[in-house]
């Protein structure tokens, strides 16, 4: 059994990376980009059907191009990411900084906990169970048990605080110094 802790791997050459890019803007950006995308490509599309003599319901064309449009966007969020350019240095400025899924997964839990820090709801909704996902996880792949399939052994193995963190929900967000120790429990177990 491998003894890897979260912050093993995690650390690489990435550390003084910086913080991660997020897009501008928000949620109305982007949906009314997709609606001039759309509104752009039925145009073309209705143009280049008359002009050979066919004609399709606009519903169909709509519907199609945002068919098109969510497949897009769905498989470009599954790529892998790009190879990183040949400028790009670390800090120390060796080796190309190297893209690490872990990372990119772990930042993925950034804005999540930032929206919580003052919505304990939505601790609950959004990053709970997430954290109880984990503590599945690492039950089945250890013991070959879950919270479901055998709750008391679970209950034994996590340990009473872990247990109630994650079953109980908590009335306000945990500190960033309560998230590790739950994380160390959740790594013991």
């Amino acid at each position: 059994m491998s003894s890897t802790s979260i912050d093993d791997l995690l650390s690489s050459s990435e550390e003084g990376s910086g913080p991660v890019e997020r897009p501008r803007g928000g949620r109305l950006r982007r949906v009314l980009r997709t609606l001039v995308v759309t509104a752009a490509m039925v145009v073309v599309l209705v143009a280049g059907l008359r002009a050979v003599g066919l004609r399709v319901p606009l519903v169909v064309l709509v519907a199609a191009v945002l068919a098109v449009l969510a497949v897009r966007r769905v498989t470009a969020g599954l790529a892998p990411p790009p190879p990183p350019r040949a400028g790009s240095r670390t800090f120390d400025g060796d080796v190309p900084a190297p893209r690490d899924a872990v990372r990119t997964a772990i930042n993925g839990w950034e804005v999540p906990l930032d929206w919580s820090a003052n919505r304990p709801e939505r601790f609950t909704q959004v990053v709970l169970p997430r954290i109880g996902d984990l503590a599945d996880e690492r039950l089945r792949l250890r013991h070959g048990v879950t919270r479901e399939s055998d709750p008391a052994r679970a209950r034994a193995l996590l340990g009473e605080r872990l247990w109630t963190f994650l079953e109980t929900p908590p009335r306000r967000t945990p500190s960033p110094r309560d998230l590790a120790a739950i994380v160390a429990e959740l790594e013991k177990t």
